[in-house]
Formats: C-alpha cells, sequence, structure tokens
C-alpha cells in the first residue's frame, strides 16, 4: 500500500527519499524522519516525478529556493523558458515553480518534470482557465478540483492553493481600506471568483477532497497568502494575520490527513517586523514550514528589488524561513529575461547561505572558512573553487589584472595588498610580540633609499647584510666606533656611510 513521505516517517519508517534528503543535510536519518512526522519538514516528491533528486524544507535544514518561470501571453517561447529552468538548476536553485499563464502549459509542464531533478511546484488556478477554455465567472469548483488532479497526475511535488481567503475576506478588504488590496495573482482570482459567482472559496469549501488528490500522489500543499502585503503600509494587519490563523488550521488537517503542507508568507514587510512575522507564523502553524516571497523591505527599488527582497530573505531565513521565494530586477516591471533570472537566484543563494549561517546549521560555514584560508595565501584557483558564481568572480578579476611585480594580488590594492604585506612581513620574522611596535622606517644607505625595521644601528647592520664583515660606519659625515653600534639609534633623517673592506694583493 502506497504511504506519502509523512504517512511513512509517523509510522517510523525512513524512505529512500528521507536517506537521500538526510545524506545531503549531514543529518542522522531517524532525526529527519522524526521532524517529518511532526511536520516540522516536508519532503516535496510527487511519486509520479522520478527524475527527481529530493530535497527536504523546514527546521534544521538548509534554506532553500524557489525560482519562478513560465510563459505568458506577451513571452510565449517555452525553449526560452526551458533554458532559463536549466540555467537555474545549474546556478544552485532546489525548485522551479512553472507559473505558465499562456499557450499549451501541460506541455511545458510535463517537459518540466520530464527532465528536471529538483522539485516542481505549480498554481493550479492558473491553468484552470487555460485548461477548461472558459472565463473565470463560468468556471466550477469541479473545474478547479480537476485541474489540481491533472497536475498531481503529471508528476508536480507540490502546488499553492490560496485556501485561506473567504467570503469574510472580502468584507474585511473593503472594510480595513489596504492601500494596495490584493496583490497576489492567485488570491485575486479567488477573490474575483467568489464576488463573481456568491460562492465560498471552493479551495476552502472542498478542502477535504484537494486533501484525497494529494495523498494520492504524495503532493504537498503551499497554503498560499492571497492576502499576503503588497507594500510596507499594508504589512502584518488584520487581512493577513486572519487569513494566517486559517492557513494554520487548514495545515494542521492536512497533517492530520496524511499530507504534507508547508505555508506561504509575505510579501513586503518593514525591516523590523520580519521577526515578528515569523515568530506568529510559528506560533499559529505549529512550526509548519514557511515560504516566504521576499520579504521586500522597501517600495521604492523597482529594477534592484532582487537586493530588497534578498535583505528580507536572509532576516527571515535567519528567524526561521525555511524556503525563500527568488525575486529578480524585473520585479514589478516585466517578465524576468536570463540575466535577471541569473541575479535573481544568486541574490537569494547568497541570503539563504547568510540565513544558515546565522542559524547554526551544522558545516554551513565550512566554504566561509575554506575561502579565508584561501585568500591568506592568495590562492585565487580556490577563491574561485569556493564562490557562489565562479566564473563572474574569475572575469572581473582577469579583466582587470594587476601589474606583473604585484600579479598575486587584485588591482585594488596592488603593492599595498594587507594580506600581501602581512604575509611578507611574517616570512621575513617581523614580528610585533607583547604589544610592543617596532620602527619601520626608510634610511639613506650609501646614497641609496633602505626599507628598514627598528632603530638600533647593530640591528639594522646585520639586516643590511654586513654581520661578519670588515666595515666602516659614518654616520652623517662622523666614523663611528665599534662599541658605539650597540648604542647608537638612527631616525629616518639619518644617512649611513658604509665601507667594506675586501681582502686581496
Amino acid at each position: 500500500m502506497f504511504m506519502t513521505q509523512l504517512e511513512s516517517a509517523v509510522a517510523g519508517v525512513v524512505t529512500k527519499e528521507m536517506k537521500v534528503v538526510a545524506e545531503k543535510e549531514r543529518m542522522d536519518e531517524e532525526v529527519l524522519r522524526s521532524l517529518v512526522a511532526s511536520g516540522k519538514v516536508v519532503i516535496p516528491c510527487n511519486k509520479q516525478h522520478t527524475s527527481i533528486s529530493p530535497e527536504g524544507i523546514g527546521k534544521r535544514l538548509r534554506t532553500k529556493v524557489n525560482v519562478n518561470l513560465g510563459t505568458s501571453k506577451d513571452v510565449t517561447d517555452y525553449d526560452s523558458e526551458i533554458e532559463k529552468v536549466n540555467r537555474a538548476i545549474r546556478l544552485g536553485a532546489e525548485s522551479i515553480m512553472d507559473l505558465s499563464t499562456h499557450g499549451d502549459t501541460r506541455i511545458f509542464r510535463r517537459k518540466l518534470i520530464e527532465t528536471s531533478p529538483v522539485m516542481i511546484g505549480t498554481v493550479p488556478i492558473y491553468d484552470s482557465v487555460i485548461h477548461h477554455q472558459k472565463d473565470l465567472g463560468e468556471l466550477t469548483a469541479q473545474d478547479f478540483l480537476d485541474t489540481i488532479r491533472l497536475h498531481a497526475q503529471d508528476g508536480v511535488d507540490f502546488i499553492t492553493i490560496h485556501s485561506g481567503i473567504t467570503r469574510k475576506t472580502i468584507d474585511q478588504i473593503k472594510n480595513h481600506k489596504r492601500l494596495l488590496n490584493i496583490v497576489s495573482r492567485g488570491g485575486s482570482l479567488v477573490f474575483a471568483w467568489m464576488s463573481m459567482t456568491g460562492h465560498e472559496n471552493p479551495f476552502y469549501e472542498y478542502f477535504d477532497e484537494i486533501l484525497k488528490i494529494c495523498k494520492e500522489y504524495d503532493v504537498t500543499l503551499s497554503l498560499g497568502d492571497a492576502c499576503r502585503p503588497g507594500c510596507l503600509a499594508d504589512a502584518t494587519d488584520v487581512c493577513q494575520i486572519e487569513e494566517l490563523v486559517r492557513l494554520g488550521e487548514l495545515a494542521k488537517r492536512a497533517k492530520q490527513y496524511g499530507v504534507q503542507a508547508m505555508i506561504e508568507g509575505p510579501g513586503h514587510v518593514p525591516l523590523h517586523q520580519i521577526q515578528m512575522n515569523m515568530e506568529i507564523q510559528e506560533s499559529l502553524c505549529d512550526g509548519a514550514p514557511f515560504y516566504v516571497l521576499g520579504p521586500l523591505v522597501t517600495d521604492i527599488a523597482p529594477g534592484y528589488d532582487h537586493i530588497t527582497a534578498a535583505i528580507g530573505g536572509a532576516v527571515a531565513g535567519m528567524h526561521g524561513a525555511s524556503f525563500l521565494c527568488y525575486v529578480t530586477p524585473a520585479e514589478h516591471l516585466a517578465l524576468p529575461n536570463a540575466d535577471d533570472v541569473k541575479d535573481g537566484i544568486m541574490a537569494f543563494k547568497i541570503a539563504a547561505h547568510a540565513a544558515d549561517i546565522a542559524r547554526g546549521i551544522s558545516n554551513a560555514r565550512d566554504i566561509d572558512d575554506t575561502m579565508a584560508k584561501a585568500r591568506q595565501v592568495l590562492d585565487w584557483e580556490t577563491q574561485y573553487a569556493c564562490a557562489l558564481d565562479p566564473e563572474r568572480a574569475r572575469s572581473i578579476r582577469e579583466s582587470r589584472a594587476p601589474e606583473e611585480d604585484h600579479g598575486e594580488t587584485c588591482s585594488m590594492c596592488g603593492k599595498f595588498c594587507a594580506v600581501r604585506s602581512m604575509n611578507k612581513a611574517l616570512q621575513e620574522e617581523y614580528f610585533i610580540s607583547f604589544f610592543i611596535w617596532e620602527v619601520i622606517m626608510d634610511l639613506i644607505v650609501n646614497g641609496e633609499p633602505k626599507y628598514v625595521v627598528g632603530e638600533q644601528l647593530h640591528l639594522i647592520l646585520d639586516e643590511l647584510g654586513y654581520s661578519g664583515k670588515h666595515f666602516v660606519v659614518e654616520l652623517n659625515g662622523e666614523i663611528l666606533s665599534k662599541e658605539a653600534y650597540t648604542t647608537t639609534k638612527l631616525t629616518a633623517a639619518d644617512r649611513l656611510e658604509i665601507v667594506s673592506f675586501v681582502g686581496g694583493n
């Protein structure tokens, strides 16, 4: 008899998928199983998705990054989207969400699932209008359920359904006068459908039917936040929190039924409210994995929203978010191109890694320490290997190469490179100990400037290579006795003339 990952974990069974995830996370298999059983970790893995290399999302695991892709009415190029997918996977994305809203979406979705080793997510309501060839107001609850089943049969690992918005929300939106109302595309479609038909949200009303479909194929539910704030002014308001309460209740129902579930979260949130949002979700949703979009910490950076969102993502991850949905520079502006996708992924891989370090995830900082050791010895090849984007790191340095006499450094500091200076100093045993600093100065020796360390004449003579030789020292025009070598201190203003005696006929 087929069991979901959750059912298996509750029954004490460690599945082959759990074994893979445990190895990736360097975690004991039994510990992982218990986290899955408690609903604090999900392993989205549809039994029809045979090409997948499973990943876990949740407590004590590395923060994962999702990439949104797909066709639209303005851009329908399957090959281009597939290339974006492949590039996203090469860059380290652990998940792809197909948000296609135009064309033959099933062809694209099936191709994704057939070839992709990462988990695939969808939002079935987007596809309902396309698949059934009906206007939104003509769709029935059964149409929506049929679309969910279609996606499950195709092998989709997790689906976003906006089950937390109800007819009550219509009044809340009207009464609380949000600045941006609903900005969730799926949420707005559900809101519009309820307004047009007068019916209750089918994803809420028929939640048990959805659970049956998900359980049959082991589809993980991603409970969408229709009321996520689309601007700072709407963050953490009544609509958002009331929906979150309902999502927490639905997650518990899913768990009882043997279906894995995670919770989606904001959105646009001021930096100082992010921790509070994570803690509220943790409390209301019984520790279910939290999947956040950003959050974006300011509203004024179109063209740079991958940065505003990555800042929020790092903070959210540090305080408990398990899954970050990337944002690209094209957010709020256009469908992202290949370069936008890369910029978004890199920003969020950085955010996720920073969050893992802050949370004390086992071995998260190992690669950072390796990078530090490579920088200490100016080992550029190892630095490239440690970099999240080795190609870009190499390209930047090599395009602005330093001069040959300091080629081991970079062109930023050149000869003044702190690492280079310290290495040279330490190699030549210019040690600073007992908090006593040696004097470093330029002297004029035999008419030429010399770089010396210290101020005692006899030590400087040794440093200059006169130890064991026969010579006479003239300081500022006066010949010194040998007895004076150990008592004489020099300054940078002094001039030395040193005459060596060479034996011969």
